[in-house]
């Protein structure tokens, strides 16, 4: 049976074979004349013309992409697993791996392989497929937001979260009056700098604060929960007062900015007491079931997340706050909304989000503050950021009742800024208000401030095992 078969086969082949040789052969009697002029052989290409054929093919825009992605994708795992060692998030290493790539390292010290690599008409697929992480990153943040706890707005946490927000805020418009002329962008206002300067002064990120808390076992403590809610209001706050500083810029008049605003806050409106109701009546099952959600709400839900980004950055804000936004709304049962965070995030945080790390670290060019005035410029702006953040949220905290050494913690957690704090900085540098610079210093401040939140709280660990009696925590509520 098994020869009989082999032998088939064979004649199959042989048959096919010999029947498509003559086809062609048939064939090219059937060419135009023009083809039947008999024409010298082509020479046997050299060595030297394959390998220069292999290079054009390499810089065919999907090859190029596609070996973009294998060392972005590579160097971030790298970077974030040797990090993650150190006892540091791996956010920080996959930070330090966009910056690596860029002009600031690898164009500076091979700026051929780097030109090859990342010419700059290559950079806008690398760009939008980065800011696709960044929604789906936003969206994910925005379920990780327990609104049973912003609800319950704890009389600490909105101190704190607010003071946190308020005094940086302040520090870093009062700061822009004396950087604005020498640093700030050409075609920046002075109020839209100040401003912004002020919010990203003010940020803290909320998903590397929660996985902080979560490594060190700080989840079910006094000190825990209040970092989570704080930043959670921190987060909400200052995401509001970016968008409406946004749709200011953007609109270039009062009169478009009230319309955005209005636009905005009817967005809101709706999604909240009309979109919010229907979603949970309509994902009841999928609450309820065990596996989690199928794959046909997953793809409702994400075309939900698109059409809201849509909907904001048509309307002059930003596509992060309808993902955001839409990621508040979604059915509060923890098993659904880990059963979804987990197929994106593990998508997006793998993938895409290194990316948004590598396309920063384009931009950053860490040259530029070859002079002492830069550097003592971008060390004023450490000082500044970390002032305001941790020093403000730290006497607060101390006011509300806190002991010292919580509420240095607290204002240590607080002055973790992270991806987030990149993010806004992307808002800005695409908007023009924040010079090349300026960007560099500010992605500069975002590592350092979150490099110092681990090292920060060991300190406090220290001085709490030595003064026992300063560390009376108060019981959880």
């Amino acid at each position: 049976m098994m020869r009989r078969n082999v032998l088939l086969y064979l004649l199959i082949v042989l048959g096919c074979g010999l029947g498509i040789y003559f086809a062609l052969q048939t064939g090219k009697n059937l060419e135009p004349s023009k083809f039947s002029t008999p024409s010298a052989a082509p020479a046997t290409p050299a060595a030297g013309n394959v390998l220069h054929g292999f290079r054009d093919n390499l810089h065919e825009p999907l090859s190029l992409l596609l070996v973009q992605l294998i060392l972005i994708i590579l160097l971030a795992r790298v970077f974030g697993a040797g990090f993650v060692k150190m006892g540091q998030p791996a956010v920080i290493g996959e930070m330090l791996a966009g910056i690596v790539l860029g002009p600031s390292v690898v164009g500076a010290l091979l700026p051929g392989v780097f030109q090859f690599i990342f010419p700059a008409p290559s950079l806008g697929a690398l760009r939008m497929l980065s800011q696709v992480g960044v929604i789906l990153f936003m969206f994910v943040v925005g379920m990780e937001l327990d609104v049973k706890q912003l609800r319950s707005k704890a009389y600490t946490a909105v101190m704190v979260s607010h003071a946190g927000i308020v005094f940086p805020y302040f520090l870093g418009v009062v700061f822009s009056l004396f950087i604005y002329q020498s640093f700030a962008s050409q075609n920046a206002t002075f109020p839209a700098f100040a401003l912004f300067m002020g919010i990203a002064m003010s940020i803290t990120a909320f998903p590397v604060l929660a996985r902080i808390i979560e490594e060190r076992g700080l989840a079910k403590t006094y000190l825990g929960a209040t970092a989570i809610t704080c930043a959670a209001v921190d987060d909400v706050t200052a995401w509001t007062i970016l968008a409406f500083v946004v749709a200011m810029v953007k609109a270039g008049n009062p009169g478009s900015a009230i319309l955005t605003i209005l636009l905005l806050v009817a967005f809101v409106l709706v999604m909240l007491f009309c979109l919010k109701p229907l979603l949970h009546r309509a994902l009841k099952r999928e609450t309820e079931a065990a596996t989690g959600p199928t794959r046909g709400v997953i793809v409702g839900i994400l075309i939900l997340v698109f059409a809201a980004g849509l909907f904001t950055e048509v309307i002059g804000v930003h596509a992060l706050f309808g993902a955001f936004l839409v990621g508040t709304i979604m059915p509060p049962e923890t098993k659904f909304r880990l059963h979804l965070r987990e197929r994106l995030e593990s998508f997006s945080s793998a993938f895409l989000l290194p990316l948004f790390f590598a396309f920063t670290g384009l931009r950053t060019q860490i040259g530029l503050l070859g002079d002492w005035e830069s550097v003592a410029v971008c060390l004023a702006i450490i000082f500044v950021a970390t002032l305001g953040k941790l020093g403000g949220s730290m006497f607060i905290a101390r006011w509300t009742g806190m002991n010292w050494h919580d509420s240095f913690a607290l204002g240590a957690l607080m002055n973790t800024r992270g991806l987030v704090e990149l993010i806004v900085l992307n808002i800005g540098f695409d908007l023009g208000i924040l010079s090349p610079r300026v960007f560099a210093m500010m992605v500069i401040m975002a590592l350092v401030t979150t490099f110092m939140t681990s090292p920060l709280l060991s300190l406090g660990d220290l001085l709490r095992r030595r003064s026992p009696a300063l560390a009376v925590e108060p019981p959880l509520a």
